[in-house]
């Protein structure tokens, strides 16, 4: 790629003010005095010329990246670049669901210590992302589904993982809004995973930009990156809105776009982009405590404490980068619903909105090195972006401060589809929309 000139030379990064520590105390003394001593919860930082790291994508995987290189590797010479506001890309575009209820022996231990850093995060963080361990529960309608739920339950358990049969009565007294008797697809039992649930999703965009900013690290917002600087096998900068930066290591965690960011670089991923569209209805009373997932369709649903069902689908399947989703999706995802659920008839929907998914040819991730020297990915999380920020995070900031794959994400590398060690959670072959 023909290299871009620096428009103008660019200044140092803002002198940072932390933000302090938040507690209950603070808040009544803040209260007492006008809310005046508040400082912003991170800093608006500039550009500086060059950094140890570049980190493209300030969403939970790029934000938690920068994070835990600062706190566990003492490295906070690391820039965040969006193009946009932090919380406005995919991260603040999803459902919340956070569970660890997979099925490859290696996937449910990558999700499960996730899982397990959801559990510490607001403590670490010093930052209320609403962590609401509710409960995720599976629904099952055919003897087969029984069978291949109660594999993945047996080899859950096998590895310490949490994992509850359930009755069809146990499932009514659970979630008395499902028609266990519904025409299309009887309900005969289900599996819960009890810490398994949702979590605010702009929260954990704002509590890990906080706290990455208190520890060095620059967000820069409003920063979009048009090129990529290679010197022969190496990659060495980034050319942006705002001027070239150089790097040592650029890190791409930008989701559905990672294949246009790769494709500068003259890198071709083995991921397609699709939208994936999700729904938040009217508040209404507390009438479901525990996430549900319908075995018969992609339809999963939660009800969030402003008191809105927040629910979503499958990927509307051919390959787009727009956000608006189309209606053969939301009129399959509601018939879904009142199928499972007849009550939410007479519900109203509130919103709807499209994220941009970059599903991978196996249907699991990548946290990987790449052909070009010192250009790390993360992406191709297909459905499960979200639950794995924390781990996704930890795991790539090992391999960018180790030079070498954390053990529990070894599995999750570029190299395995050339070699066949391809990671197929469903057994849908190679089809990204199919995953």
């Amino acid at each position: 790629m023909t290299a871009v000139p620096n428009p103008k030379p660019m200044p140092a990064s803002t002198e940072r003010e932390s933000s302090g520590r938040y507690s209950g105390w603070r808040l009544l003394l803040e209260g007492l005095a006008g809310q005046r001593g508040w400082s912003r919860a991170w800093a608006k930082a500039l550009p500086r010329p060059r950094y140890r790291v570049v980190i493209v994508g300030g969403g939970g995987h790029g934000l938690a990246t920068a994070y835990y290189l600062a706190s566990e590797y003492g490295i906070s010479d690391v820039a965040v670049l969006e193009k946009g506001p932090i919380g406005l890309g995919n991260v603040g575009r999803n459902t919340t669901i956070i569970r660890s209820n997979y099925f490859l022996p290696d996937n449910i231990r990558f999700y499960e210590y996730s899982l397990k850093l959801w559990e510490g995060l607001e403590r670490r963080l010093n930052f209320n992302a609403m962590v609401s361990q509710r409960g995720t529960l599976n629904l099952f309608h055919t003897e087969a589904q029984r069978d291949l739920f109660t594999r993945r339950a047996n080899l859950m358990r096998l590895l310490g993982v949490d994992a509850v049969a359930l009755s069809r009565e146990a499932v009514q007294a659970l979630v008395p809004l499902v028609d266990l008797d519904n025409g299309r697809y009887p309900v005969l039992g289900g599996f819960l995973q009890p810490r398994g649930g949702t979590v605010r999703h702009d929260a954990v965009a704002w509590g890990y930009a906080r706290a990455a900013s208190d520890a060095g690290v620059d967000i820069i917002e409003h920063c979009e990156v048009t090129g990529m600087r290679r010197d022969g096998r190496r990659v060495t900068g980034v050319d942006t809105t705002r001027g070239l930066i150089e790097a040592d290591t650029i890190c791409l965690a930008v989701a559905g776009h990672s294949s246009q960011l790769a494709a500068m670089a003259g890198l071709t991923l083995p991921i397609e982009s699709h939208v994936l569209q999700a729904f938040v209805s009217e508040a209404i009373k507390p009438v479901l405590d525990v996430v549900v997932t319908y075995g018969a369709g992609h339809f999963y649903i939660s009800q969030s404490d402003k008191g809105g069902l927040v629910f979503g689908g499958a990927i509307d399947g051919y390959n787009t980068y727009g956000q608006r989703g189309t209606l053969p999706v939301a009129e399959e995802v509601a018939m879904e619903a009142v199928t499972l659920m007849p009550a939410l008839a007479r519900v109203k929907v509130l919103r709807q909105w499209g994220g941009v998914m970059d599903m991978s040819m196996d249907g699991s991730p990548i946290i990987s090195k790449t052909p070009v020297d010192g250009l790390i990915l993360n992406g191709g999380w297909c459905y499960g972006g979200f639950k794995a920020i924390p781990a996704g995070g930890m795991t790539t900031a090992h391999l960018i401060a180790c030079n070498a794959p954390h053990p529990l994400a070894a599995h999750l590398d570029l190299g395995r589809f050339a070699a066949g060690r391809t990671l197929d959670e469903r057994g849908a072959g190679p089809f990204p929309y199919a995953h």
